[in-house]
C-alpha cells in the first residue's frame, strides 16, 4: 500500500454504529453494578488489639531468647537449668520430675488455652 491509498482509506467518512442490543447491555450491566451493595470494609478497629497482642509477644519471645543465649554462652560449659542428662530418666518417677522442671506443664497450659482460643473465635465467627 502506498501513502495515496491510507489517505484515500483514512478519508472516507464511514459512520460507525453499535450492534442492535449493545446500548441496551451495557445499560443493563451498569445497572447491575450500581445496584450491588458496597464491600464490607476490613474491621482494623477489631484487628488492631490482637495485632499488637501478637506483636508483643514477639518481642518478648524475642527479648527472652536473647537473654537465654546471653546467659548460656556467658556459663560456657556449665549445665543450663532444666536439661535432662540420659541417667536421670531411668524411671517413671524420675522422667515426671524432670518434665516438673523442664516446663512441661506451662507448654500443656499453653496448648490448652490456644485451643480454647481457637475454638471461642471460630464460635464467635459463626
Amino acid at each position: 500500500m502506498t501513502g495515496d491509498e491510507f489517505d484515500r482509506i483514512l478519508a472516507r467518512e464511514e459512520t460507525l454504529e453499535p450492534s442492535s442490543g449493545f446500548a441496551a447491555a451495557v445499560m443493563s450491566a451498569v445497572e447491575r453494578e450500581a445496584a450491588t451493595p458496597a464491600a464490607i470494609p476490613f474491621p482494623w478497629r477489631r484487628a488492631l488489639p490482637g495485632l499488637a497482642a501478637a506483636a508483643v509477644a514477639f518481642v518478648s519471645l524475642g527479648v527472652a531468647a536473647a537473654v537465654f543465649f546471653v546467659r548460656s554462652a556467658g556459663a560456657g560449659s556449665a549445665q543450663v537449668p532444666g536439661a535432662i542428662s540420659a541417667p536421670a530418666i531411668s524411671s517413671w518417677g524420675a522422667a515426671l520430675d524432670a518434665a516438673k522442671h523442664s516446663g512441661v506443664g506451662w507448654v500443656a497450659l499453653a496448648l490448652v488455652l490456644s485451643l480454647v482460643c481457637v475454638k471461642v473465635s471460630m464460635r464467635l465467627a459463626e
